[in-house]
């Protein structure tokens, strides 16, 4: 009678792992404990540029007068000034504050820089 005992052990054993009920209270797998989950890849948003780390990002391209976001994810405030004086300027607070500016009518390439701090430079495509 005992190898009836044992049969049945085991094949509750073998029901409860396949239907996950040693996983995750959904069924799926538990992770591993220390085990980080890649970030979520994000697209930013048309006509926006996000400042990080006191560097603009990669180049944004805009439409002719469209309306661009800028928000800013450092502690200090930045601007975002075109190199010619005039076409764009516009200062954003840190702590994630954001501003607009409206691009420039005429299709170019208009690089900016930040007035506070003059080593952040970064070009604005208008197309």
């Amino acid at each position: 009678m005992k190898t009836g005992k044992v049969r049945g052990s085991l094949l509750l054993v073998t029901v409860l792992l396949g239907t996950g009920a040693c996983a995750g209270g959904d069924g799926s797998p538990t992770k591993p404990e220390g085990t980080v989950s890649p970030p979520a890849v994000t697209t930013p948003a048309p006509n926006s540029m996000a400042i990080k780390d006191f560097d603009y990002g990669a180049p944004v391209t805009v439409s002719p007068g469209a309306v661009v976001t800028v928000t800013n994810l450092d502690s200090a405030r930045h601007t975002v000034t075109a190199d010619d004086g005039g076409t764009f300027a516009v200062d954003v607070a840190g702590n994630g504050g954001t501003a607009t500016f409206t691009a420039p009518a005429t299709p170019g390439n208009y690089p900016f820089h930040c007035t506070y701090h003059p080593r952040m430079k970064g070009s604005l495509t208008v197309k």
